[in-house]
This record gives C-alpha cells, sequence and structure tokens, in this order.
C-alpha cells in the first residue's frame, strides 16, 4: 500500500519538470482508509511546496489521515513556510517519506520534529526511485553546479557534420522535435564558441512544449558579434569570457546580455567556476549542445551526468567528431552510464544513458 502512494507521488513530482530549477520535484498525496482525500506537487520554484498545495485542496479535515510524500518535508524557513509545520496544524497522524532530504538545512531535521510532534513516521520507501527522479536536485546540492546533460545528433561513426562543417541536419524532424522538447525541460543550453560562430544558432524551445531555458555561451576572446542570434534580446542570456573588450561586452548588457568575466585555466573557461555562478542563478539543470571541443572538455573534467543521443543511420567516414580531445589514457579512467533508454525516433535511434552512480543510488 505504501509503496503504491509513493509511486503515485512521484507521477505527480514529475509534472513539475523543467519548471522547479535548483528546488526538487515533489509529490504529495493525502490518504485515508486507502482512499485518497487529496493530490498536490511543487508547480514551480517558489510556488508552495507539493505538502501545502496538497493539505490546501483537501476537502474534507485531513485530522488523522496519511500523508505520502516522495522527499522529506522541510523544516526550514526558504521562499515559503516550513511545511512541518503545516502538517502538525494539519494534525496529520502518519506521514510517508520516500526519501530524506540531502540538503544540509533539512537532511532528517524535517522528520526529527514531526516525531518530536507526535506524527507517526516511515521513511525509504522506494528510496531509489525517489533518488532518481531528483538525480539533478541531488547533485545540485552536493557539488552546487548543475546538473549536466550532453546532446549529441550523430552519425553512427560518430560524425556531427561533414568535413566542410555541413550539419542541417543529420538527424530527421522526429529527433529535431524530441530535442526541442528536451529544451523545454531543462534550465539552460550551453554552446562553445565555435558553434555559435558556424551556426549562429537561436538555441530556442521550438517544440511547443515546456519552457525557454537561458541561453549560455562561452566566448573566451570576446570573438562573436553583437548582431549573433542569440543576443536578440528576447530569451535570458549569458555569456562568459575571460578577455572580450569592455565596450562590446557593454553594448552586450545594454541589449540585456549577462557579461561575466571569468577566470581561465589552461587556455579555457575555468568549467567549475561557470558552472557554479550558473547554479547560483538557479540553472539548476543545464543541456550541453556544443561542438566536440567543448563535449571533450565536459567529459574530461567528469561533469557529464547524463546523455542523450539521437543516433542517425549514417555514414559520412569523417568530418567533425562528436567528442574531441584526448580521452582517457586507459579504460579504469572510463565514464560509467547506465543506459535508460532506447528507443526509435522517427528514422534515428534516441539512446539516453545516467551515470551509474546516479542509476544505482
Amino acid at each position: 500500500m505504501d509503496e503504491r502512494f509513493i509511486q503515485r507521488t512521484l507521477a505527480l513530482a514529475a509534472k513539475g519538470r523543467g519548471h522547479t530549477k535548483t528546488n526538487p520535484m515533489v509529490g504529495a498525496v493525502l490518504v485515508r482508509d486507502g482512499r485518497i482525500l487529496a493530490e498536490g506537487y511543487h508547480r514551480a520554484y517558489g510556488a508552495e511546496h507539493a505538502e501545502v498545495d496538497c493539505l490546501r485542496r483537501a476537502k474534507e479535515d485531513p485530522a488523522g489521515a496519511t500523508l505520502y510524500v516522495n522527499l522529506e518535508p522541510c523544516s526550514h524557513h526558504g521562499k515559503t513556510p516550513p511545511c512541518v509545520d503545516a502538517i502538525v496544524r494539519a494534525k496529520i497522524a502518519r506521514v510517508v517519506v520516500g526519501m530524506e532530504d540531502p540538503n544540509p538545512k533539512v537532511a532528517g531535521g524535517g522528520i526529527a520534529r514531526l516525531r518530536q510532534s507526535g506524527v507517526e513516521v516511515t521513511t525509504g520507501v522506494l528510496e531509489a526511485e525517489c533518488a532518481h527522479l531528483n538525480r539533478a536536485f541531488i547533485t545540485g546540492i552536493t557539488k552546487h553546479r548543475p546538473y549536466i546533460l550532453a546532446k549529441y545528433a550523430a552519425t553512427v561513426d560518430g560524425r556531427i557534420a561533414t568535413r566542410s562543417g555541413e550539419s542541417q541536419w543529420i538527424t530527421g524532424e522526429a529527433a529535431r522535435k524530441d530535442g526541442h522538447r528536451l529544451r523545454g525541460e531543462v534550465d539552460g543550453i550551453l554552446v562553445g564558441t565555435r558553434t555559435a560562430l558556424l551556426d549562429d544558432p537561436r538555441l530556442t524551445n521550438r517544440s511547443g512544449e515546456g519552457k525557454q531555458p537561458v541561453r549560455i555561451v562561452l566566448d573566451r576572446m570576446g570573438r562573436l558579434d553583437a548582431g549573433a542570434k542569440l543576443f536578440d534580446g528576447e530569451i535570458e542570456t549569458v555569456v562568459y569570457t575571460a578577455r572580450m573588450d569592455r565596450k562590446k561586452a557593454d553594448r552586450l548588457a545594454e541589449q540585456g546580455v549577462a557579461v561575466v568575466f571569468t577566470e581561465e585555466r589552461d587556455g579555457v573557461l575555468d568549467t567549475a567556476s561557470f558552472l557554479e555562478d550558473l547554479y547560483d542563478r538557479g540553472v539548476g539543470t543545464l543541456l550541453v549542445e556544443g561542438g566536440g571541443t567543448l563535449h571533450g572538455s565536459m567529459i574530461k573534467d567528469d561533469f557529464v551526468d547524463e546523455f542523450v543521443l539521437y543516433l542517425a543511420p549514417t555514414l559520412l567516414g569523417g568530418g567533425r567528431e562528436a567528442v574531441r580531445g584526448e580521452g582517457v589514457e586507459f579504460l579504469k579512467d572510463r565514464r560509467e552510464y547506465v543506459f535508460t533508454e532506447v528507443e526509435r525516433c522517427g528514422s534515428d535511434l534516441k539512446i539516453r544513458g545516467v551515470r551509474a552512480c546516479l542509476q544505482e543510488s
């Protein structure tokens, strides 16, 4: 019975995907004698938490009922008051928690306060499933950076463009539409200078679903033109640079672009530094759509938490590589992932994989 209702909280929580930023996805179900009295979920960053949303929707007195929630109720003041207080006021008899909150501000404190108030608490129900759903939140809390998805649209021989740079289109319409839908689920999209110069992309979500994520471009030397499509001022855009001319930076700022000067390391922008800044800006999930150099750098520094590969049944025999760089020297140093999705996407394959340690958590 407990697993059934926790499973329902996960389905509710997933409705908030793409809208909670650095907050977790949480669902809540209020039950009495096996009958659901109310349901709720955390709809958006800054909105009511799932427990409060659920209790507010109850059509009858919740006193004595059981509340199911996939993540430990908060016990601290943030953008909203502590959920624990609302649960105690409602005289809930029992709370079933999927997993403990890894946030140090909570970390068992919510469970302890409920028990101190006389509420029966059961924990660890479908814990692995709960952790998998909120793997981006857990990554953010424990590493203070966005959860990173690397996206590739490549041929079977690992090419993203011909030797002349032609890439439109490697994959079919269905894969491209799915890629846009993926953009609508993340907080930010990242490309490097070369991709921005060669493709002049808008980096917008044109699927008709989800939101428009923040556009982020790495421009270490300040080479991009202020008239690039990325700088149209229609969507929030952030540029990270080390040597951009101040006049150009000021012009971009006037166009509504946030220009952030950051440190260099070994001839490239310091990845850890700009990722931390992005997280502080509310970017909890980041989709990397750059070229081979950027992808290679992300893999080298072990920042790729998940990948989405759209694989076209095409061979080019050469051209621009999906991933560039020296790579690891020994197999023992390889990055381990677990396939979580393999399906047809029109004429292409969509393959998704998650960092092995996250899948097993």
